[in-house]
């Protein structure tokens, strides 16, 4: 019974986790989007990133407070 509960909370804090911040493997930019509308739904996801170019499969997230002002710091660079 004891694994079951352990996987039981580990569920829970997958349910409680939120959107994180995307950011590009080779540049470090928040700008990507993703390369297709099938993205996700029917073919494996690939992001574009809208300073570098990169296309692929891969990026960087952040979690919490830190990506917030991680993106609030790249909105004020870019004024």
């Amino acid at each position: 019974m004891g694994v079951l509960r352990d996987l039981r909370e580990v569920v829970k804090g997958l349910k409680r986790r939120g959107a994180s911040a995307k950011f590009c493997p080779r540049c470090g930019s928040p700008r990507l989007k993703l390369s297709s509308g099938l993205d996700f739904w029917l073919v494996p996801g690939r992001y574009l990133c809208l300073d570098c170019g990169y296309r692929g499969p891969i990026v960087l997230e952040k979690e919490g407070d830190a990506a917030e002002e991680d993106e609030d710091e790249n909105s004020n660079q870019n004024l």
